[in-house]
């Protein structure tokens, strides 16, 4: 049954396959939390004296055996459900009668979707957090290794001046560590309660307490209208996105100079055999096809990002069905970042430096600037000091 349905209206069977598309199966990654914050909903209604304290009781009892089939990979949401929300409403009306059709008074499915996917969104920044103090872990061991290890520094991807294995590592640390600012900063701003500000516009008559599912769900306050609930769906999804895009730009830069640094031309770095791939035709290739997908990733969820902002643009306020397609593009982002930053951990913990290639590259021009600098030290102004360095120079290519 549908939580809208109307006797004697039967949706036309196109209508609802374009209305649903894959919100099923998308709808399944957020039935845990949906169910623990009807878990928190279900004790407000009680405490309100919407339910006994024996129905809550069994509520909370099916609720929680829901979740054990949830994980069990049993719980399956079908496509004349719409979506997980229907579906749960549905299996406590089926386990408790009409004790099961009482949990929805107070909040509306756009509240209710709200909430789960706060909650889903909280977690999941936590994951990204830990998976980028791995790959800190792993820069910050290689650095240790590699700290002395010289190697030219680039302009232009041309030779500039001398700088180390070390210090290039120590500037996707600082990177990451930023990222870290920014992702923390995504999480605070969700982490607010949108649970009973029903469609966008409050409820009447029951006194919900949304402190007490504030409170219950671990959300830091209340966010208090009802309406910016709705009118930030797609935008918190647009923040966290935001801070996924610059881990994912790290991501891209520090792949496209090991894949750089590994090439035989430069021959800085080298990734274990096991790391890389053959080609069909040519039996000496030896492919890092693993860094290109990595680099090629900050482009896939770059347009994630930008499929979220481009639904929600224009919208006027409240709620509407175009964000329902906010969900996906969020989830595959953070699958494929936590993906990204775990591999990326992989292959640093796994570069090796070879010193000997490293030093060679050191050559003459790159000490330029230091002895234009040196020339500043006995009193030659810098202008002049820069030219004689680079007659100097153009004398020995001569």
């Amino acid at each position: 049954m549908k939580l809208w349905d109307r006797k004697g209206v039967k949706l036309k069977r196109e209508i609802e396959d374009f209305a649903v598309g894959n919100e099923t199966q998308v709808d399944q990654a957020i039935v845990y939390y949906d169910c623990i914050a009807s878990i928190a909903h279900a004790r407000m209604l009680q405490k309100i004296g919407v339910l006994t304290s024996q129905e809550l009781s069994r509520v909370v009892h099916a609720l929680k055996e829901l979740v054990s089939i949830d994980r069990q990979g049993s719980f399956k949401i079908k496509k004349e459900e719409e979506d997980c929300h229907t579906a749960i409403e549905n299996y406590l009306a089926e386990k408790l009668g009409d004790i099961g059709k009482k949990i929805h008074a107070g909040r509306s499915r756009n509240d209710q979707v709200a909430a789960a996917l706060r909650l889903y969104e909280k977690h999941e920044l936590e994951e990204v957090k830990s998976s980028v103090s791995l790959l800190l872990s792993s820069l910050k061991l290689f650095q240790k290794k590699n700290a002395k290890v010289p190697i030219p520094g680039y302009t232009h991807l041309r030779k500039a001046m001398p700088f180390s294995v070390g210090g290039w590592a120590q500037a996707f640390i600082e990177s990451l560590q930023d990222d870290l600012i920014l992702l923390e900063n995504a999480a605070k701003l969700v982490d607010q309660n949108p649970l009973g500000s029903g469609a966008g516009y409050g409820v009447p008559v029951i006194a919900v307490d949304r402190k007490l599912t504030a409170k219950e769900l671990g959300f830091a306050k209340v966010q208090e209208s009802p309406l910016y609930v709705q009118n930030s769906r797609g935008k918190f999804e647009l923040v966290i996105l935001d801070a996924i895009n610059y881990v994912m730009l790290d991501l891209n830069k520090l792949a496209s100079d090991i894949w750089l640094y590994t090439s035989g031309e430069f021959g800085y770095f080298q990734l274990p055999k096991e790391f890389s791939m053959g080609s069909s035709m040519m039996p000496q290739k030896v492919n890092p096809d693993v860094i290109e997908l990595l680099r090629a990733k900050a482009s896939v969820v770059a347009g994630y990002r930008e499929t979220v902002s481009r639904i929600i643009q224009g919208l006027p306020s409240g709620y509407h069905g175009d964000f329902k397609l906010t969900k996906e593009p969020l989830m595959r982002a953070f699958e494929a970042v936590n993906s990204s930053l775990k591999i990326a951990a992989l292959i640093i913990g796994g570069l090796k430096v070879d010193d000997q290639r490293c030093r060679a590259a050191m050559t003459k021009e790159l000490y330029a600037t230091e002895e234009a600098l040196k020339l500043v030290k006995q009193g030659i102004p810098f202008r002049e000091a820069y030219r004689k360095v680079a007659e100097s120079l153009g004398s020995r290519k001569q």
